[in-house]
């Protein structure tokens, strides 16, 4: 199905109902219909006129963040599940990592107070 473009360049005539054009722009969209209740509908202009965007950008954004908030809890619901299956600072098949962090910094001063007195630097 295709439809007129109004105000674009004439480039951009050959669009179909799923393109919609923002600043040059192509990004591929889908139409859906979705039933709101009229007070919904009140909040939803409301938010739109006092933030500055179209219904449909508000819409739009806040599936998205809906969406995304979704994603980040199954996330960190994993990383707790991770997290109390092997704690923290738990020994491992690679061992003790907080010794291991401890010796090597232990080591690495070491290595670098030598380097200085060596270089005939005091503090």
């Amino acid at each position: 199905m295709k439809r007129a473009v109004e105000r674009y360049p004439p480039s951009l005539s050959g669009l179909d109902a799923t393109t919609t054009v923002s600043y040059g722009t192509h990004m591929a969209r889908i139409q859906t219909i979705v039933q709101l209740t009229p007070e919904i509908v009140k909040a939803l202009d409301q938010e739109a006129l006092r933030t500055g965007v179209s219904r449909s950008a508000l819409v739009r954004d806040s599936i998205d963040a809906y969406l995304k908030d979704g994603r980040e809890a199954r996330i960190t619901a994993q990383l707790v599940r991770a997290y109390e299956e092997i704690p923290q600072g738990a020994e491992d098949e690679w061992g003790d990592f907080g010794q291991q962090m401890r010796d090597n910094t232990r080591r690495t001063l070491q290595r670098l107070d030598s380097e200085e007195d060596g270089a005939g630097l005091t503090w």
